[in-house]
């Protein structure tokens, strides 16, 4: 918002008024078009977890959180089992350890989000 939007806005108003009188339904009008204008675009990451965490819930995630937990979601629907999902979420790091249990991993990764496997996949 700044002052080249208000100087925009008085303009539209008065060209787009009938009889040359900005009236309140004009400003209403013009008023819902500078706040879709300044609305932050839904992101990717926002699309995949609106359905699952819920408006409130996504307003709680930091947004390293959100594009981190949306990428996990993506790959566990892109998966027939937690087990691959796992697989392919820690390929790197499971090679550095004795025993991978990455469906255990995954599994605690969501939960700390309140998710669980269900949940993630029953979503479109």
């Amino acid at each position: 918002a700044n002052f080249r939007d208000l100087s925009s806005a008085v303009t539209r108003m008065a060209t787009l008024s009938p009889g040359g009188r900005i009236t309140v339904e004009v400003v209403d009008e013009e008023i819902a078009r500078l706040r879709a204008a300044w609305q932050e675009p839904v992101s990717g990451s926002d699309e995949v977890l609106a359905d699952i965490v819920g408006p409130e819930g996504l307003a709680e995630l930091d947004l390293f959180d959100r594009v981190q937990l949306a990428e996990a979601v993506r790959v566990c629907r892109a998966s027939r089992s937690l087990a691959e999902a796992g697989r392919k979420l820690f390929a790197v790091s499971r090679q550095k350890k004795k025993s991978a249990n990455d469906a255990d991993r995954i599994r605690k990764y969501l939960a700390s989000f309140g998710l669980d496997w269900a949940t993630v996949g029953a979503a479109p």
